[in-house]
């Protein structure tokens, strides 16, 4: 499945000791993230991350791009509600795309971990029926 990982500044090391978590998870799957927390992640558990530009740059766009094609299976955006910064991805999009394509969404780590669990058990296998 494809998963698309996008932190707020302040909650990217939030994702990166997420991602260590659950590296075994998520290292069974293919990861797409904002390029910043892209790099993090890789920094701090070896995983293979396909990384688009930072989310101030337009990483934010692609992601949403691909969830517009359908060809993201779960999104985990940890966001910060009480400081985000002009130039931080916008998460209203990414939540209205999310929705409108039926695309699982966390934005804080009690859903994030929600949903790593259900990927684990093969509860959002339904994703695969759903995009062809």
């Amino acid at each position: 499945m494809n998963i698309g990982l996008i932190a707020h500044d302040s909650k990217k090391k939030l994702m990166q000791n997420f991602c260590i978590a659950y590296r075994g998870i998520l290292s069974h799957h293919d990861i797409y993230a904002t390029g910043t927390t892209g790099r993090l992640i890789e920094e701090v558990t070896n995983l293979n991350i396909h990384k688009f530009l930072a989310g101030h740059l337009g990483g934010e766009q692609q992601i949403c791009a691909q969830i517009e094609q359908n060809q993201m299976d779960l999104v985990i955006f940890l966001r910060d509600p009480f400081t985000p910064k002009s130039h931080e991805p916008d998460v209203n999009k990414t939540i209205r795309l999310c929705d409108m394509h039926n695309i699982p969404l966390a934005s804080n780590l009690a859903t994030a971990e929600l949903l790593i669990k259900a990927l684990e058990r093969g509860d959002l296998d339904w994703r695969e029926i759903y995009k062809n």
